[in-house]
């Protein structure tokens, strides 16, 4: 198991920092708010897990070790694969999933991309005692999870600028896409990672 890779970030793309680890560049697929805390050249730890499978090996990447963990004990859970995991944790941080858990929070579930309600009731039964007791303060979801309509806004930024952008691209890119944000309607969240795509190939028709 390769429980973290450290080293100058080579190069960042819309899900995946690539890390490099003794001349060697390891590509490790990070949520949205990872990335986004990465900056190309400077030295970059992140916590791992490697997932196995019989045409692949894929490298995730976490802020942290409780990240990874979380990770890894949802995956316990049938029907929750890798990318199902990660985008759990790219709307919820550790401790808002343990409280959602503990708490038969059906509608903190059901704001991830491919999860419904009978799926998210399913994943509550599943994973009741198997994440643990919260241990910060008040849930706090990832931005773009809840609050405020327009929380997506700062995240999608975040990662624009974490990945070598200016200001001002980032708020031009941010206002190219926001229709297609806004037209989940009825209070829902906008999947960030399809809007950094988004936002990304408008970015490259202005270069």
């Amino acid at each position: 198991m390769i429980a973290f890779v450290s080293g100058p970030v080579a190069a960042l793309a819309p899900d995946t920092a690539v890390i490099e680890v003794g001349g060697i560049g390891m590509a490790v697929h990070c949520t949205p708010a990872t990335l986004a805390a990465l900056r190309p050249g400077e030295p970059a730890r992140l916590a791992t897990s490697l997932v196995v499978r019989e045409d692949s090996l894929t490298l995730y990447g976490f802020a942290d070790d409780d990240e990874r963990q979380v990770f890894e004990l949802l995956q316990t859970a049938s029907g929750v694969g890798p990318r199902l995991a990660q985008a759990m944790l790219a709307v919820h941080r550790p401790d808002a999933l343990r409280r959602a858990v503990a708490g038969g929070d059906e509608k903190a579930l059901t704001a991830v991309p491919g999860i419904g309600k009978k799926g998210a009731q399913k994943l509550l039964l599943e994973l009741k005692d198997r994440l643990g007791a919260p241990a910060g303060g008040p849930a706090a979801a990832r931005p773009g999870a809840g609050g405020a309509p327009a929380a997506w806004r700062e995240q999608l930024q975040a990662a624009l600028l974490g990945l070598g952008y200016a200001q001002r691209e980032a708020d031009e890119a941010v206002e190219a896409v926001a229709p297609q944000a806004e037209a989940a309607g009825d209070g829902a969240q906008p999947q960030v990672s399809r809007l950094l795509r988004a936002a990304l190939q408008t970015l490259n028709r202005t270069r």
